[in-house]
């Protein structure tokens, strides 16, 4: 009888540790991802610059190149910058905006790719998707899963708490969106992936039930993997389907609609679980997500983020023209602006109680 199995696009590397910085050209060195060090290192002007001065000694054969903002055109760039160089990787230090712009750049060239996050705002630091600005707003270009993926906690630490924070909504609201596709799936048929949904769903459960806090080394290793147990869940789907649903649309609204005064990804996405939860009659879940999200400092009412009432509705009504085709409780429910409105003031009394 034949024995059937699959493979999973997975980095070959993921040290999540205090300190692993120190040991990132040892580690590259072993798995024969370079080397020799040669390596081209793009940084933000923000962490990963003051980082630069730290690793320079560490990695002489690496050139360095400064990317300003996420967009379409610093990814391009980049690419041309370290086009027909003879680098062994493409290494991006610093946070999502650079992640993001290192893999598009590294894929556009052909070359494997190390992410080292600076914190643990998203997903994207493991998953194969490139979240970036252009001229139409925002796109999602699909990229190889980085080869490596380096985590120090002891950078992490550095960082401000509110994007360790972002992070903690993000994985939470795996739990939506793994809802909404068992959801499509019942009414429509998608063809839902279970080991992906595995993945995902164990990736948010673990950071909701977890009783630690962003101060302590368990609950940030536990952050960390369920991030890149995320991004593995979207290579397995081929998609983004296991972490993106109406909570991800109710995102994408506000940044649309309110674009000089959109939030953190990950508080927004947080805040569109719990409510997506109590759309779909989870009362218990979504006081669950309210209260865990509420416990590590997040947002569970727009108010908190700088949002109205009727501003949170109106994104809510515009939230399905962000992703066509996919279905989620918002798809079903096809709520108008009057059925929002009174879904809000529930759900608010709800979690206020």
């Amino acid at each position: 009888m034949p024995v059937l199995t699959r493979l999973i696009p997975s980095p070959v590397v993921v040290d999540i540790k205090g300190g692993a910085l120190a040991d990132l050209s040892k580690v590259l060195a072993d798995q024969r991802i370079s080397s020799a060090g040669r390596l081209a290192i793009a940084v933000s002007e923000g962490s990963g610059a003051r980082l630069r001065e730290r690793l320079t000694p560490e990695l002489p054969g690496a050139d360095w190149f400064a990317v300003r903002g996420g967009t379409i055109d610093a990814a391009v760039k980049l690419a041309d910058a370290i086009r027909g160089k003879r680098y062994d990787a493409v290494v991006g230090l610093g946070g999502g905006k650079i992640i993001d712009v290192t893999k598009y750049a590294a894929a556009r060239v052909g070359l494997p790719m190390v992410a080292v996050a600076t914190n643990l705002s998203h997903d994207g630091i493991c998953s194969p998707v490139s979240t970036l600005d252009n001229d139409n707003g925002r796109g999602s270009y699909g990229v190889p899963t980085p080869i490596a993926l380096v985590i120090d906690l002891e950078v992490i630490r550095e960082a401000p708490a509110r994007y360790v924070r972002a992070g903690i909504g993000e994985a939470i609201s795996n739990l939506s969106a793994i809802a909404d596709w068992e959801l499509s799936h019942r009414e429509n048929g998608e063809p839902v992936d279970g080991l992906a949904a595995a993945m995902a769903r164990s990736a948010g459960e673990s950071v909701l039930r977890h009783p630690g806090g962003i101060g302590d080394d368990d609950f940030l290793v536990t952050l960390s993997e369920g991030l890149v147990l995320s991004g593995i869940a979207m290579s397995i789907s081929g998609d983004t389907r296991p972490s993106s649903g109406a909570c991800h649309e109710i995102s994408h609204a506000l940044d649309l609609l309110y674009p000089q005064r959109a939030a953190a990804h990950g508080e927004q996405v947080g805040l569109g679980a719990a409510f997506a939860m109590h759309l779909r009659g989870a009362p218990e879940q979504s006081g669950l997500i309210a209260e865990t999200l509420r416990r590590h400092g997040l947002p569970v009412l727009p108010e908190a983020i700088g949002f109205t009432g009727p501003e949170f509705v109106k994104a809510v009504r515009y939230a399905p023209q962000t992703r066509p085709g996919r279905y989620t409780i918002l798809e079903h429910l096809d709520l108008s602006d009057t059925d929002i409105r009174d879904a809000y003031a529930d759900y608010a009394k709800a979690i206020s109680s």
